[in-house]
């Protein structure tokens, strides 16, 4: 041991080969190249979406900006104040394009990265989860642009004063339209929320009824933070959470129902586990019981003597005479009884006759 442990030549320690240490430095670093290699596929996806959409950038913005045209006064256009605008607001819209179509794919690859790492019953909780926060994110997206954007920019068109002329410019529109895209993506994720936290027991849908006062509060709290500074968008976001929120609340009973079902099974399965353990110790403890005495039996042989004598002398106690009369000299420390009519006798022993006399001797 003290070999092993002795520096080396360059003063530090040699890691002994198959070691807990060495198989540690090697699994993290098995999952760094993993993940390296996830982000290169991820990187690369995005890059190509990006190239194959470069020739479009023009027509990519001129869709983007449809809904603000719309409502913009007759001979009017978009300005850029900056000079390089015109070129790299399309070049942005271009990336950011690239990244929401490449969603799928990125998402694909991250679950792709922690699932080996999940239990089964988190990978058939996870998966769907995925797959359902993809498409919200996309119907948020989707209601922005069509349901949210014609009435915001006609709103804003609207609201100005008469002598200014109504003409954004093309970076600010571009970081406006963005906001709002995740913004409503995001909040599209309301119902997915819910479910998890009731599948995973942090609240109940009793609690999210009674919560649903607070949660309208707080839905213009968040459409307020997350929308520009006008009262339209905010009540164009405010509305979608507290509907949302309604639809979270109304999906998760079910969820919370099967989950107590669930529950309940598990809960009778191991109540019948319990039951028929305890079963099977008390055969075991009966069985264990049997084999003891058979074995006591055997090991200790009979007295046939002994046993013989206590036979005989229950015999005697019940042939008696006494024993039916219920005379207490029955009892085996009694003394026998005297027979009737019978004379005491001389404890001294009796004096030996007088020999015969002789003929001729006098008196």
């Amino acid at each position: 041991m003290q070999a092993d442990d002795a520096p080396n030549k360059n003063g530090s320690n040699d890691t002994v080969v198959g070691s807990p240490e060495q198989e540690g430095v090697a699994g993290f670093l098995a999952h760094l190249v993993e993940l390296r290699n996830r982000l290169l596929k991820s990187v690369l996806v995005v890059l190509v979406l990006f190239i194959a959409l470069f020739p479009l950038r023009n027509d990519l913005f001129t869709l983007l900006a449809d809904p603000l045209s719309k409502h913009m006064p007759p001979g009017t256009t978009m300005i850029a104040v900056q000079v390089a605008s015109p070129f790299f607001i399309p070049l942005k819209l271009t990336a950011l394009t690239a990244l929401f179509i490449a969603i799928p794919f990125l998402l694909y690859q991250l679950w792709a990265f922690i699932a080996p790492g999940l239990y089964k019953h988190e990978r058939k909780l996870v998966a769907p989860l995925v797959f359902s926060s993809t498409i919200l994110f996309y119907l948020g997206a989707a209601f922005a642009y069509f349901a949210v954007f014609p009435i915001v920019f006609g709103f804003l068109a609207a609201a100005g004063p008469s002598d200014v002329n109504f003409a954004p410019d093309i970076g600010e529109y571009l970081s406006f339209v963005t906001s709002l895209f995740f913004a409503f993506g995001f909040v599209f994720e309301v119902p997915v929320a819910i479910v998890l936290l009731v599948i995973i027991g942090v609240v109940t849908p009793a609690k999210l009824a009674e919560f649903r006062r607070y949660a309208i509060l707080i839905a213009f709290i968040i459409a307020a933070i997350l929308t520009p500074p006008d009262v339209m968008s905010q009540f164009m976001m405010a509305i979608p959470i507290i509907l949302l929120y309604e639809f979270g609340l109304f999906v998760s009973r079910f969820f919370y129902k099967a989950k107590m079902a669930r529950a309940a099974a598990l809960a009778a399965q191991e109540a019948e586990e319990d039951a028929a353990r305890d079963a099977a110790d008390k055969d075991d403890e009966v069985t264990q019981r049997h084999e003891a005495y058979e074995q006591q039996a055997a090991s200790a042989p009979l007295d046939f003597d002994k046993a013989l004598d206590e036979a005989e002398a229950d015999q005697r106690r019940l042939e008696a005479p006494s024993a039916a009369l219920g005379d207490p000299s029955s009892s085996p420390d009694a003394p026998p009884p005297e027979l009737p009519n019978s004379e005491p006798t001389n404890s001294e022993p009796p004096e030996p006759d007088a020999p015969p006399k002789k003929p001729g001797d006098a008196g």
